[in-house]
Formats: C-alpha cells, structure tokens, sequence
C-alpha cells in the first residue's frame, strides 16, 4: 500500500535535492538503474571524493529516496523509484485544477 505523500513528507526529499552534488548523484543513480551503483563508481562518474559523497549519499538516504543495500564489503546505492514516483505524483496531482482566490472585500 502506497504512503499517501503530504508537504512534510516531500519537504525533505526535495530540500536534500536542493543542492548541486545530491541532485547529480541522484540523476546518476536515476540513470544506473535498479542495479546502482557503489560509492567508487558514484565517486569516479561525478569527480567527488569518497567523504563528500559519503556526506550527500546519507543526506539522499534520509530524505528517504535513496536505499542503500551492503553486498560483503560494499555498500550498494539506488534510487527508490517508489518514493520518486510517489514525490511526483504529488508535485503534479493538482495541476492546472484551478485556485480559487481570496478577495479583499475592504
């Protein structure tokens, strides 16, 4: 069953997509796939040392669009296409319905 998303629960996702280096891991891992991809690979795509991007990644995973997966000794990173469309969904499930405007009537 779907989370039903609300402002404060886009908020977060959209505020961690804020900032340059997240919004490019996260069209990184959008491009990767479900396979995703490791911190190296991440780090050697994007020119971003390994603590930075440990930095960004842990923002992602917070904001709950990033899902992180250990396999041994590596630690695997993809988006959640879940939580992306449904972050979607409510960026455009109002859109073009109309607002209703609030006269003054002083």
């Amino acid at each position: 069953m779907a989370k039903k998303q609300t402002i404060k629960t886009v908020a977060p996702a959209l505020a961690a997509l804020g900032h340059e280096a997240r919004l490019s891991v996260f069209r990184l891992l959008v491009r990767a796939g479900h396979e995703g991809l490791n911190v190296g690979e991440i780090s050697v795509q994007l020119d971003l040392p390994a603590s930075t991007l440990a930095h960004h990644l842990r923002a992602l995973v917070l904001a709950g669009i990033v899902i992180q997966e250990k396999r041994g000794r590596e630690v695997i990173n993809r988006p959640d296409f879940e939580a992306m469309k449904l972050m979607m969904a409510f960026l455009t499930s109002e859109c073009c319905t109309g607002v209703q405007l609030k006269i003054d009537a002083a």
